[in-house]
This record gives C-alpha cells, structure tokens and sequence, in this order.
C-alpha cells in the first residue's frame, strides 16, 4: 500500500516536472522569436520610409556560435594541378606570399597567388571573340563542372549578367551555413571562362559557446537608418534576407586561425551588391 502511494508520487512529481520543462522551453522559444507585432511593426516603419519588404523570412533566432576558421592559404600544388592540369608552366614572380605562374603554351593562362587571393585569368587562353552571347543556363553548365570536380562543398550563390558575359559567385556550405567569406567567383563569356577569382579558409569548428543575436526587425532599423537618404529620391525594394558566416580579419600566414561571425544579408532589388549586417553588434560591415 505505501510503496503503491510512493510510486504514484513520484509520478506525479516527473508529470510535474516534465510540464515545468515544457513551460520554460516555451518560455525561451519565446524569447528568440519574432513575433507577428514585431513584424508589422516593421513593415509598417520601413514603408513610411519609402523601403519595402518583399520577402518571408524564419521567426526563431536563437544564439548562434561562431566559426574557426583559417587563414587564406593554400597547397600550391594543388592549385597548378586544378589550373594547368598537365600543361607545362613556368614561374614569373617568386615572393614572400606572391606566386605567379603561366603555361608555356603560345595561348597561355595565367595563375596569381598573392596576399591570400588567388586569380586565374584565362582570357590568353581563349579563342576569338564570338558575337553569341552566352545564357544563364550555359554559362552555370560551366562553372557548375569545375565546382564540382574540384570544391563539391561550394554551392551557387549568385548569378549576374556582367558587361558581355555573366558572373557566378559559389559559397561553401558549412552544415547548412553559407561562408560569405569563402568564396570561388567566375566570369563567363561566349569564349568561355575569362577568370576566377577565390579566396578561402578552411573550416576547423563550431565555437564552444553561442552568443545572442540581433532580431531581424532591429537589423532592419539598422539597414533603413543607412539607407534613408537614397530611399527618399528612390523607393526601396528588399527582396531576401539570410544569416551567413563572414571572416572580417584574416591573414595569408600559415597556422592563422580567425573567427567567422553570424551576418545578415540583406538583398534590394536592381542592386548587385548586397549589405551586410553582424548579426552579434548590429553593425554594418559594408
């Protein structure tokens, strides 16, 4: 009889205590989520200011940690056997931190390595100028067959007409996180690809501990109160917000290691460059 009164107790008290955990779940769920006043409120602010918003955007922002990350240095090595193949080459500049590298060939490429950038300019390597221009679709084919030959953990990100040709910026993606900061970007044409430009560190791990973010409705006062002015002589239009990984500081210096923080992005429609925000400070960066 006591033991039978012990156990129902004690399952009262787990009941309890389950329901309790369940309350302060909510309570902190609550906490880092936007709420649909806070959304309107937004709307309705950025509107009276002539910016508007057309997109959805996720309503839970919980902390986030930061991300270890190296410096720009690369294997060399591997660098000419991704750009030259076979091809024999020969060295131009030998530097502290700046290596150039041409084929021998008559129509020859040209490999830059310098302060953590790396260039390939192609364009020597190309035929004549054809008047066709070159599709989206084709030009993506392209980019998408080295990308994935060569760095299968970087994914398109950006497709732009450009001048005569169309450029393509590809991201790596780090358990489901885009780092900004690491980036492999070409620039195509009817004659094929002109150059890449890239620069990336290698991800080493998540940081041990998660700091707060900012709301995206306080990002977005932020965004309005730098762009105001251009925003009274022409209606604004943001068309996508995301949470990316930027690396501000860095170093081409072997063993460096670096913290990517959390950014927003936001998008605005007949721009090709998009403003980013640290998501830690509420500041802007670009």
């Amino acid at each position: 009889m006591e033991w039978e009164r012990a156990k129902n107790y004690i399952l009262t008290a787990f009941i309890l205590l389950n329901l309790g955990l369940a309350f302060l779940l909510h309570l902190e769920d609550r906490r880092f989520r936007l709420t649909d006043e806070r959304w309107r409120t937004i709307n309705e602010v950025l509107s009276n200011n002539n910016i508007h918003l057309y997109t959805s955007i996720a309503r839970r922002f919980p902390p986030m940690p930061h991300l270890d990350v190296s410096g720009y240095y690369y294997d060399v090595d591997l660098l000419l056997q991704i750009f030259f193949g076979d091809a024999d080459f020969f060295q131009v500049e030998t530097a502290e931190g700046h290596y150039v590298f041409e084929t021998e060939a008559e129509a020859r490429g040209r490999l830059e390595i310098i302060n953590g950038f790396v260039t390939f300019d192609n364009r020597l390597g190309l035929g004549e100028n054809r008047e066709a221009e070159i599709s989206h679709t084709e030009a993506i084919a392209l980019s998408d067959e080295f990308i994935l030959l060569w760095f299968d953990d970087f994914v398109r990100d950006l497709v732009f007409d450009h001048f005569e040709g169309v450029r393509i910026t590809y991201r790596q993606k780090y358990r489901g996180r885009l780092i900004y900061s690491n980036y492999i970007e070409f620039f195509i044409t009817a004659r094929g690809i002109e150059w890449i430009d890239m620069q990336f560190g290698r991800v080493i791990s998540h940081s041990a501990d998660a700091r707060m973010i900012f709301m995206p409705d306080e990002i977005l006062l932020t965004f309005m109160q730098h762009v105001q002015h251009d925003a009274v002589e022409n209606s604004m239009f943001i068309n996508h917000i995301d949470i990316v990984y930027y690396q501000e500081y860095v170093s081409d210096e072997r063993g460096s290691v670096y913290p990517a923080v959390p950014v927003y992005r936001i998008f605005v429609a007949d721009r090709d460059m998009e403003f980013l925000i640290n998501a830690y400070t509420n500041t802007i960066i670009n």
